[in-house]
């Protein structure tokens, strides 16, 4: 019995570690519904298949161990490609791409969801409230040292205060990472 009770505890540890190797990547949708079960906010990475500067994002900052762990604990994670063909249900509304063009080389259609939430350029990272309203859009690679400030600000709702381009600048200044 106590062997039994050790293998159990070893193969929980073992997942528990293997759950922090990589983000919990859902679609939209998901994490929506996620949201109505357990409010959380949504954290979302705008990508596109083309996009050199999306891929570093998945290799160098995605795979960060300290990323990994924060994004998981605070946020819903949502990979959307901008040009692909998910259908998004976001407040009352169906967003698709009908413009796609199947099989066409490099760039293709923008998607609906990605023109409603006025991305202008890729990779872009969105930040979405606890009951799934758009906070703000970032444009840009992001390093994790980079990131994490946006991370954190939101997670902690410390951007309702930060009114004034004066108040960002000493948010910056004052901020103390750890990534």
């Amino acid at each position: 019995m106590k062997k039994i009770v050790l293998l159990a505890f070893i193969v929980l540890g073992i997942s528990q570690i293997n759950a922090q190797k990589k983000i919990n990547w859902m679609t939209m949708d998901e994490a929506l519904a996620a949201q109505k079960e357990t409010p959380k906010k949504i954290f979302m990475d705008v990508y596109t298949i083309w996009c050199g500067p999306c891929k570093m994002l998945d290799k160098n900052t995605f795979s960060d161990k300290n990323v990994i762990k924060f994004i998981n604990e605070n946020y819903y994670a949502v990979k959307f490609n901008a040009e692909g063909t998910e259908e998004i249900n976001y407040q009352d509304f169906k967003y698709t791409n009908p413009n796609y063009q199947e099989g066409r080389k490099g760039r293709n259609a923008t998607h609906f969801f990605a023109d409603a939430l006025n991305i202008t350029g890729y990779p872009s990272l969105a930040f979405f409230s606890e009951d799934g309203v758009i906070i703000q859009a970032i444009t840009g690679y992001k390093t994790p040292e980079q990131l994490e400030i946006f991370l954190k600000m939101i997670a902690s709702d410390d951007y309702l205060k930060l009114t004034t381009a004066e108040a960002w600048q000493e948010y910056q200044e004052n901020f103390k990472g750890t990534f």
